[in-house]
């Protein structure tokens, strides 16, 4: 199947990005997430010391939606967390590189509300090993599904954040795998905007967010084994909620690829400054 086309960015969109990265490498400032002065060119303004803090995470983490779990959980013979001792997750897997916080999480911000495009080719840098994780589990062709923004959202934005970083991803790739992978852009298609789940209880969110995707195509997606790629997985909710419409549609097998995961004694932090931004 041959990849879609990239976005179609405006010419707004495509010069001030183009004007962006040129500043920037002729007059470089100060690290826009720690704030030290820059001292080599570059168009991504972020300081080297930033780049190489971002680690991936570590320690134990449930085998499903990849939470850390505590030792204890090793005295049983399945290292999961109580959630998913407790329920059937529509998706096999859930990884991510890092954890939603420093550097990573500024990594992020530039990319998604400051558009600093430049950003997506360094998180696909830490998306593509997780990605590579993942398909070497797949037996079947696999798509490489970005979790998809709401029109209206798009339109304002401009972009999506994970079809870039899926896309730069899928580049980085061994030639070999990457001959097992199609991305597509179009297979799933989110409905209606939904409000934001902070603060939302579990079942509110998964309320929230009921019927608001949709596959376009059911054939495209089945048979097929998905890897879905998102920046970011808070709760799982979005990504349970693409799962189950791709099942539904007769996905053999879901996979939730992201760059960074907020761990369970991030979510109240993450919670506030997403409510001060609102």
């Amino acid at each position: 199947m041959p990849q879609a086309p990239p976005p179609d960015f405006s010419f707004r969109s495509a010069f001030s990005s183009a004007f962006a990265s040129v500043f920037n490498t002729v007059f470089p400032s100060d690290c826009r997430i720690c704030g030290e002065a820059l001292t080599s060119v570059s168009r991504l303004p972020v300081c080297g010391d930033c780049i190489h803090s971002i680690k991936a995470i570590a320690g134990r983490l449930c085998e499903v939606c990849g939470e850390s779990v505590p030792d204890a959980a090793h005295a049983v013979s399945e290292t999961k967390c109580m959630l998913c001792r407790r329920a059937r997750l529509p998706f096999a897997k859930a990884m991510a590189y890092g954890s939603y916080d420093g550097a990573l999480r500024g990594m992020i911000h530039l990319l998604k509300y400051e558009a600093m495009l430049p950003a997506a080719d360094s998180l696909a840098e830490l998306l593509a090993p997780v990605i590579l994780s993942l398909a070497e589990r797949c037996e079947r062709q696999i798509l490489l599904v970005p979790v998809p923004l709401f029109k209206g959202k798009q339109r304002q934005r401009e972009f999506n954040q994970s079809q870039l970083i899926a896309r730069a991803a899928l580049k980085k790739l061994p030639l070999g795998i990457r001959a097992k992978i199609s991305l597509t852009d179009s297979a799933l298609v989110r409905l209606r905007d939904t409000r934001s789940q902070t603060g939302l209880t579990r079942h509110q969110r998964r309320e929230n967010m009921r019927g608001a995707f949709a596959v376009n195509d059911a054939a495209t997606v089945q048979d097929h084994e998905v890897i879905l790629v998102d920046d970011v997985l808070t709760t799982g909710t979005t990504a349970a909620e693409c799962a189950r419409v791709l099942r539904r549609a007769g996905a053999k097998k879901i996979y939730v690829a992201t760059v960074a995961r907020v761990m369970k004694g991030e979510q109240i932090s993450v919670e506030l400054a997403r409510s001060a931004e609102a």
